[in-house]
């Protein structure tokens, strides 16, 4: 089988030095992926993607940058995210990457005029995620981990809401049947999203938020965490197929 590509557009906080792996190991773990089943490549340090029809899959991982920032490596990951939903390839951003999949689609990204969404939050499912080969695995309501400032703001033509929070209506989203976007982080757990938190509690106490409560609501989310290994059982059901069209 060809392999997972998972492409980094970021690293860990630092605070999280001493918390074993980054989001590539967090997510191949998640998937169940052994070493050998898939491959990392960071195009923010320069390095190039492979080609779409060498993989059976990608997934974006998320990312402390900003996709309004506008930088080189993420226009040119943005380009090659295209060409691979035009393959067919199935593909997954999660977070940034959720935001730079809507971006290379033609969605809007900008900051959340609701302000900082991080902690342990309840997603809601709409109506379309009842029959999504992904996210149909999930209850109606779920807890995900979620940190985030900027949102998917308009969806890419012809995208498909499948989840919402309070704070964001994009939470999720489909374009045709193998490409996903979303906003929180199934491979993060309780522990992860502490030091989130933690790192925006000025921004969040300028919100009028009260950290404390953030962090006394964490808790674990098993079931959002499931959507990763689905993901793996979708990449093995679909090879890329050409289908001309993006949404």
């Amino acid at each position: 089988m060809k392999p997972l590509l998972i492409i980094k557009t970021g690293e860990k906080l630092p605070s999280l030095t001493n918390t074993p792996g980054d989001y590539e190991q967090w997510i191949a773990a998640a998937m169940g992926l052994e070493p050998a089943e898939y491959i990392v490549i960071a195009p923010y340090r320069g390095e190039s993607l492979p080609p779409p029809d060498s993989l059976s899959g990608a997934v974006i991982t998320g990312s402390g940058a900003m996709v309004t920032d506008g930088e080189w490596w993420m226009e040119q990951s943005a380009a090659w995210l295209r060409q691979a939903v035009e393959q067919g390839l199935p593909l997954l951003g999660i977070c940034f990457g959720h935001q730079l999949l809507a971006h290379a689609l033609g969605g809007k990204v900008d900051n959340n005029p609701a302000g900082v969404e991080v902690g342990s939050i309840g997603v809601t499912l709409q109506t379309e995620a009842n029959h999504d080969p992904l996210l149909s695995v999930l209850p109606d309501t779920f807890i995900a981990q979620l940190t985030h400032r900027q949102s998917v703001r308009t969806l890419p033509a012809g995208a498909r809401l499948l989840a919402s929070s309070e704070m964001e209506p994009h939470q999720a989203f489909v374009c045709g049947d193998r490409v996903w976007g979303i906003q929180f982080h199934p491979e993060f757990d309780e522990a992860i999203i502490r030091h989130f938190i933690d790192y925006y509690s000025e921004q969040l106490r300028q919100e009028g938020r009260t950290v404390e409560a953030l962090i006394e609501t964490r808790r674990p989310a098993p079931e959002c965490r499931t959507l990763l290994g689905r993901f793996a059982e979708i990449i093995m059901a679909h090879q890329p197929k050409q289908t001309g069209k993006t949404c």
